[in-house]
């Protein structure tokens, strides 16, 4: 499995334009896999901690509502950085990721994620 995690991040690092930071957490218990960031001031687990209750109010939110659907992802945009929390189909596990608004390309970086996610759903 870290082998796994380790090429993941890699790859996302590689491959996604802007990329500043990504993790990978467990909604049931909050347990983050893996994280990474080009910046030591940047720590995506405790920015995970944080998504998590985003997530999980989300989640609440349509469940009050009575909306028969599920989370695909959540975009907050900061100046400067988007940040994607993407959530699995199975609502089991979400990547996390931060990016540079300014050289980030969001349609690609979000088609990059949900294929990435599959991945981790299966290697998980």
């Amino acid at each position: 499995m870290s082998n796994f995690l380790e090429e993941f991040v890699q790859d996302i690092k590689k491959n996604i334009p802007g990329y500043i930071a990504v993790s990978v957490t467990e909604v049931s218990t909050g347990v983050c896999y893996v994280s990474d960031s080009t910046t030591k001031d940047f720590d995506p687990e405790i920015a995970s901690a944080y998504n998590l209750e985003v997530v999980k109010a989300k989640k609440n939110a349509i469940k009050a509502l009575d909306i028969d659907t599920q989370i695909q992802d959540i975009l907050i945009t900061l100046d400067g950085q988007i940040h994607i929390i993407d959530v699995s189909e199975n609502g089991e596990y979400f990547i996390y990721m931060a990016v540079d608004s300014e050289k980030a390309n969001l349609g690609m970086t979000r088609a990059l994620l949900r294929k990435y996610k599959k991945e981790v759903v299966k290697n998980l």
